[in-house]
């Protein structure tokens, strides 16, 4: 009980500091822009127009032909398409090459040949060969999670205690099982860090994505607010990135401290 009562009294505690850091930036930038005038409201506005245009935003489609709720909803149908289509294959593939010494042979080479090429740098042949609709901008974001999810899962599998493989053999267990068994629960706090740093990487490979190739999404909504110098929208676009960029990593982070509660 009085653990419990520390640990909620702490995350109270690391709210309200974080509550209080965000407030100060916000007071500091409203100092800039509003209070002492220092720049320029065309040029860098202040956190009440940003305020007031991201409200507008929210049913108003101008000046690039979409509301800010669209454009949400695009990137994110967008993102989680690459990132489910990344951890479906990357997570089993990790898991196999680090187990399997055949398909390790057989795949790595290949698999070191791609980890190094960036998920954005793909997009000028893939655009090239699908255009621009959702295809080539879904393989982009899957390939960054591909990487991610596929090095954590087999470095997971590769710290698996000799010991536990050991006694697991003196009893028995086949190889099939000692992976299912002991290899695999093992490796989850590696695979949950896949997880989330495949999904920090994959909104991020995203919103590239959109900026150079794109009719729908944040990132179409940034660009094309820049051609029309709205600075106003492109900060909103800006804070809405990092605002849904953030849940989902607490979503991730949720999910990771209830798969490995007491680990």
């Amino acid at each position: 009980m009085k653990k419990s009562n520390r640990n909620s009294s702490s995350n109270k505690k690391y709210f309200y500091i974080s509550l209080l850091s965000v407030f100060t930036v916000i007071f500091a930038w409203w100092l800039i822009t509003d209070f002492f005038k220092l720049t320029s409201p065309d040029i860098f506005p202040g956190p009440l127009r940003i305020a007031k245009t991201f409200v507008v935003k929210m049913y108003d489609p101008n000046p690039d032909g979409g509301t800010l709720i669209e454009h949400m909803f695009a990137s994110l149908k967008l993102a989680l398409l690459g990132y489910v289509m990344g951890i479906v294959i990357g997570i089993p593939l990790g898991i196999l090459m680090a187990w399997y010494k055949t398909v390790d042979r057989f795949v790595k080479p290949i698999f070191d040949m791609l980890r190094p090429i960036p998920g954005i740098a793909w997009i000028p042949i893939l655009i090239i060969t699908f255009g621009i609709g959702i295809f080539p901008k879904a393989i982009v974001i899957f390939l960054t999670a591909f990487i991610a999810v596929t090095v954590n899962s087999y470095s997971g599998i590769k710290q698996t205690r000799d010991v536990h493989i050991w006694v697991a053999r003196t009893f028995g267990a086949t190889k099939h099982e000692m992976l299912l068994l002991i290899a695999i629960p093992s490796a989850l706090p590696y695979i949950m860090t896949g997880l989330r740093v495949a999904l920090g990487a994959s909104w991020s490979a995203l919103v590239a994505a959109e900026l150079l190739a794109s009719n729908k999404g944040l990132g179409f909504m940034i660009q094309q607010c820049r051609g029309l110098y709205r600075p106003d929208v492109i900060i909103v676009g800006m804070i809405s990135v990092g605002i849904i960029g953030g849940f989902l990593t607490k979503f991730v982070s949720l999910l990771e401290n209830k798969m490995l509660k007491g680990r």
